[in-house]
């Protein structure tokens, strides 16, 4: 979503046109950080380059859902594992307040949803195939100093949803249906929706303007969104699509009719000054084998164990990855 990712309208699990690209779960708690040991400079040649032995400090980001900061997890433990000191810094924000932090350098690595984050920078190029998002996304931040990993198999797309009352009553299937009653619908929409083309763009699309008397900001793909859906506070949520709440409160997801949103694989986004650090191959073997493991239905179901089940989010990315082996 996961707006948090651009505002998403897909298909997942449970999300609503509108984030991926965001979430309520708080951040896992962590030991801090300490410094990594490394070797003196002395004992190495200065012409050297990274050896497969460097193991540079790493920071890594997340936006504010609790998805994002699962796989920030997830990429933190395998890290860990391997001998990187890690310091986590999630729930930065919206990919527009992520966006600028990662590029001034105060986070080496983040996980990226490849379709939200290629229309951040051109929504023109966007696409349902996942590799071809993260193909164009590399070439769009190319000149920034960043590198596009793997792709994950399973992806979260965003999605608008409704509860099955209000479907029922306003004869919502699609979201082609909302043009004619959103001056009466109670919008749910996060608070960078105006400057998100996957979110203001994609609704304009549908004709839907969202009367701003009748909008409440809240975090796309978040318990706060699903609460106020369920308590009727509003009628029209952004969620991820692999958000349990929709399960779990019988949300209708509205069909993305026209295909606004585009394919929403996940990868790891990471500096090219930190992976001049390591031996880029092995860090990048290490975090592609845990992306490949990725898929929408261990997704659907690590975000059930956190949002409905409320378990931290780091014993489920360790579960997680105890049970692939990795």
């Amino acid at each position: 979503m996961r707006t948090p990712r651009v505002l998403a309208l897909g298909m997942a699990t449970l999300v609503l046109v509108g984030a991926c690209s965001s979430g309520g779960t708080p951040a896992p708690s962590a030991a801090p950080s300490t410094a990594a040991s490394t070797t003196p400079a002395s004992t190495a040649p200065s012409t050297a380059p990274a050896s497969a032995a460097a193991k540079a400090d790493i920071r890594i980001g997340s936006d504010n859902f609790y998805e994002s900061k699962l796989m920030g997890e997830i990429y933190a433990q395998v890290l860990e594992k391997a001998g990187y000191k890690v310091e986590r810094k999630f729930g930065l924000g919206s990919r527009q307040e992520r966006i600028p932090t990662m590029d001034a350098g105060q986070i080496d690595l983040v996980a990226e949803y490849v379709g939200s984050g290629l229309g951040f920078y051109d929504k023109t190029k966007i696409t349902g195939d996942g590799q071809a998002n993260a193909d164009a996304l590399q070439a769009a931040i190319k000149s920034k100093g960043l590198t596009v990993l793997g792709i994950s198999p399973g992806q979260d797309q965003n999605a608008f949803a409704v509860r099955a009352e209000t479907a029922t009553s306003m004869g919502l299937a699609k979201m082609s249906d909302l043009a004619a009653h959103q001056a009466d619908i109670k919008w749910g929409l996060p608070s960078d929706c105006d400057t998100n083309p996957l979110c203001k763009g994609a609704l304009v699309e549908y004709g839907i303007t969202y009367p701003p008397a009748k909008r409440t900001p809240l975090d796309a793909c978040s318990v706060p969104m699903a609460q106020a859906l369920q308590g009727k506070a509003i009628d029209l949520a952004e969620f991820c699509s692999t958000q349990p709440a929709i399960a779990q409160f019988g949300f209708v997801l509205l069909d993305d009719d026209k295909k606004t949103q585009p394919a929403e694989n996940i990868a790891p986004i990471v500096r090219d000054d930190y992976l001049a650090k390591v031996d880029a191959a092995a860090f990048k073997a290490l975090l592609d084998a845990a992306s490949a493991k990725v898929t929408t239905e261990l997704l659907t179901t690590m975000g059930q164990d956190i949002d409905v089940n409320h378990k931290d989010v780091a014993e489920v990315a360790k579960a997680f990855l105890t049970s692939q082996g990795l």
